[in-house]
């Protein structure tokens, strides 16, 4: 069949943060996740990437921990998601496509939390458990 889609990441990446731990739902109502084919050339250069395949997901805003009431919002938190770099990414790995987007999907809410790698492994865990508790 034909490779999903940006809306059908979208809709994939929509389930996947209904499985989201709620220790990070709750805080995160307000990112805005967006699906685009690959990061734009700027980001591509801030990243000092090799090649656009080489980033699956961006968390752009200032982590929860570095934000105070006082400062002034001049950006909305946004997680990226990469649909080309997903897909490229899929097809080398024996991993279904749901369990790749809703890893970056952790992963860069992580980034907005400012939690280490370990942690996001955690969280990743029991949102795994979660999903197939769902899907059972």
């Amino acid at each position: 069949g034909a490779a999903p889609d940006l809306a059908e990441i979208e809709e994939i990446a929509a389930a996947a943060f209904e499985t989201i731990p709620d220790e990070l739902a709750r805080h995160v109502h307000d990112v805005i996740i967006r699906v685009e084919d690959f990061p734009d050339a700027e980001t591509e250069e801030e990243m000092e990437l090799e090649t656009p395949f080489d980033l699956l997901g961006l968390y752009r805003g200032q982590p929860l921990g570095a934000k105070s009431i006082s400062d002034v919002v001049t950006d909305i938190d946004m997680i990226f998601l990469y649909r080309r770099p997903l897909l490229d990414f899929w097809c080398d790995s024996d991993e279904d496509l749901e369990h790749i987007v809703r890893h970056v999907l952790i992963h860069e809410i992580g980034h907005h939390f400012g939690y280490s790698d370990e942690d996001m492994e955690r969280l990743e865990e029991e949102s795994d458990s979660r999903a197939a508790g769902a899907q059972a």
